[in-house]
């Protein structure tokens, strides 16, 4: 059989392309070929994300490269955007991402769970615990994601894709990479995965008190994409009566698609005794037995204890970053109501894996987990999508590849 010139060209390209990296990396899936450049989302100055040409990391015998398939903007992308809170300006952002595996490491085997991976896999990234290499996936019922770093938050150096924004990010197993094989799910579940594992985490915090059970009342406070994933983990688990508290009427009435028994717009009433009065209407002349404060606002915060019984409990989620000092009454609000308090920040590694089983119970029930999603940008209008989460006028903010 004759070859031609473009045929000899192309067998080149992929030797070449196999040979990128190390020699026991292998090549992948799809058209076979990886370009020599990758297209990174690069924050380079406060509201301004550019996306950038870099050479093509090469890959290691423990390393992972990954085609990105898909990216959520995180309230975390947003106020970084707007705030640079971390200090991390130029930075590759990113941390709700999944994509495909183009090119495997030798040494990669397994994932974070001891799930065979293989070139073609659909996975996404957890934790670096790169100042802590020894935690396996079964020590971490009590340590969260603080003290570790994620991919997308991650200073620049010489290697530039390390967020989820950008046409391929290296996984890196000489960071202490965490990362789980999610080939079982959508590509809408597996944007949702990081944001779920949020609430995951928070319920398994708020069960943590002994009050939170099936025939509990509970309220949700704050109809963001956390507030609503709140309402459908805690109705995936089987609790029924879920009362959400926010002010905008279209977010109100999603979260009953999401398994909100009843809502209470704060706008409709006058001061906090008020809107407290409206909650007790809405379950029957009672007050909560638990809740989830989720907005992040100092005054949120403040009015959450107006909702609960005595001896009842409250799961604060809302603060992922410093948004100010709120103001309570120790005596009427914990004290004398004699309430169970839990903090929930981020998540743990165990918290991912449940997260999974979540997402398909969620799916398997009807809750259209897949709207929270509102709004799809391709790459090349990365800093669009986040003016778009910014404005606050959608759910859940993905940036999708080209």
């Amino acid at each position: 059989m004759e070859i031609n010139n473009e045929q000899i060209e192309a067998i080149v390209k992929q030797v070449l392309s196999n040979l990128s990296g190390t020699s026991g990396s292998t090549a992948t899936a799809g058209n076979g070929s990886i370009p020599s450049k990758v297209r990174v989302a690069m924050l380079t100055e406060l509201g301004k994300m550019e996306v950038k040409e870099f050479p093509m990391p090469e890959v290691g015998d423990d390393d992972i490269l990954v085609r990105v398939e898909g990216c959520g903007i995180c309230g975390t992308d947003s106020h970084e955007y707007k705030r640079d809170p971390f200090g991390l300006i130029p930075v590759a952002l990113g941390h709700e991402g999944t994509g495909e595996i183009v090119r495997l490491g030798k040494n990669v085997t397994k994932d974070s769970a001891g799930k065979p991976v293989k070139v073609g896999d659909k996975i996404v990234t957890c934790m670096i615990f790169k100042d802590n290499p020894d935690i396996t996936m079964f020590d971490l019922n009590k340590k969260n994601v603080g003290g570790a770093d994620v991919y997308g938050l991650l200073p620049d150096d010489n290697v530039h894709a390390n967020g989820w924004f950008a046409d391929y990010i290296l996984v890196r197993g000489a960071l202490g990479s965490t990362f789980f094989n999610v080939s079982d799910l959508d590509l809408d579940s597996r944007i949702l995965i990081e944001p779920c594992a949020v609430l995951v985490h928070a319920v398994e915090r708020a069960k943590s008190t002994g009050i939170l059970r099936f025939n509990s009342r509970v309220v949700v406070q704050g109809c963001g994409p956390i507030g609503l994933i709140c309402v459908a983990v805690l109705k995936t688990m089987g609790v029924q009566n879920i009362i959400t508290v926010d002010g905008n009427p279209g977010r109100l009435e999603f979260s009953k698609k999401l398994g909100a028994t009843d809502t209470v717009n704060f706008k409709d009433y006058n001061g906090i005794e008020e809107m407290a009065k409206g909650v007790e209407s809405k379950f029957g002349g009672h007050i909560a037995d638990f809740a989830f404060q989720c907005t992040g606002s100092p005054a949120g915060h403040s009015n959450i204890y107006k909702f609960v019984r005595n001896g009842g409990g409250l799961c604060e989620l809302g603060f992922f970053i410093n948004g100010g000092d709120a103001t309570i009454n120790p005596h009427f609000d914990i004290c004398s109501k004699e309430l169970t308090i839990v903090g929930s920040w981020v998540y743990t590694l165990r918290d991912y894996a449940t997260t999974f089983d979540f997402l398909k119970g969620a799916k398997a029930i009807g809750l259209p987990m897949s709207e929270l999603i509102t709004d799809k940008y391709p790459l090349s209008r990365v800093d669009e999508a986040f003016k778009k989460a910014a404005a606050q006028t959608g759910l859940k903010i993905a940036v999708v590849a080209d």
